[in-house]
């Protein structure tokens, strides 16, 4: 697929860290238009973001869908630090090889470090932020859903089919794939023979999921916004809530909303669609700095 003579195949590409650490991503579009960063959410990979930055990049912007440190095919930290604040410099790095200020659209993980990235950089380095299915605070009873999936199978899948059978009983609201192929993009394949999740298993680790995150320094993050910024929210989800939107909103009240029906915490997977569409609208009437 074309579209104003740039191909909507996505291309590969690499953005080299300090220290030497490597992230991978692919981009879509006219790469002189402006930069539209997707950061997933944690578990994921850049792949969790192929249909809406397809779908934007043929309405003129250039999508980049970035695998975060010990994610996909990103480099693992060398000293299996995972903590917030290092996912942020990363993205601030990733900035630096644009043009112009990026878009930021992400979710959970990829949500908490646009949220840093955006609010607490002077001037903006950002034009405008996503956030997806997360707020400041967020409900334990979500979070602990997610870590418990994640900490599951320490000991991988021996096929397919089983890989689908967890997700399917971790998202029973959203269809079963037919097509099996596509959940490769997640998984890496040990000399066992066995499927794992695509990411460093120390992001799960007890002393990760130990840290303390502080819902206070992410409203201070919120307070501070002066761009354009919308929260979409999947109406399923139990990671966030109406109270923990409207404390967002009351810390960012020039914030857009938009409500996902038929979607849970992974609201581009379950809605591609209505999501896309969402973002499309908000970007079109967002003003860039």
């Amino acid at each position: 697929m074309t579209t104003r003579g740039y191909d909507l195949t996505p291309r590969r590409v690499a953005y080299q860290l300090d220290g030497g650490l490597k992230l991978i991503g692919d981009t879509w579009g006219d790469p002189t238009a402006t930069p539209v960063l997707f950061l997933h959410g944690g578990g994921q990979t850049r792949h969790a973001w192929g249909g809406t930055a397809r779908t934007l990049a043929g309405k003129g912007w250039h999508a980049v869908a970035l695998d975060l440190r010990g994610h996909g095919e990103s480099d693992w930290s060398p000293d299996g630090d995972y903590l917030i604040d290092v996912f942020v410099k990363d993205i601030h790095q990733v900035i630096d090889h644009f043009q112009r200020p990026p878009v930021l659209v992400g979710a959970s993980l990829g949500g908490m470090t646009s949220l840093l990235v955006a609010g607490e950089a002077s001037p903006p380095v950002a034009s405008a932020v996503v956030l997806v299915d997360i707020t400041p605070r967020v409900e334990p009873k979500g979070v602990e859903r997610i870590r418990a999936f994640m900490t599951a199978r320490p000991e991988g899948f021996a096929s397919l089919e089983e890989v689908a059978d967890a997700v399917a009983a971790y998202i029973p609201h959203r269809p079963r794939p037919k097509d099996l192929k596509g959940l490769e993009k997640n998984l890496r394949k040990g000399p066992d023979g066995r499927y794992h999740w695509h990411w460093d298993p120390q992001i799960i680790s007890p002393a990760r999921f130990a840290q303390r995150r502080d819902p206070e320094r992410f409203l201070a993050a919120a307070r501070s916004l002066r761009i354009p910024t919308m929260l979409v929210r999947g109406k399923l989800s139990d990671v966030i809530s109406d109270e923990t939107v409207n404390e967002f909103l009351a810390a960012a009240p020039h914030a857009k909303y938009a409500d996902v029906s038929e979607a849970g915490h992974m609201v581009a997977g379950d809605q591609n669609d209505v999501f896309s569409q969402a973002v499309i609208d908000f970007l079109s009437g967002a003003k860039p700095i």
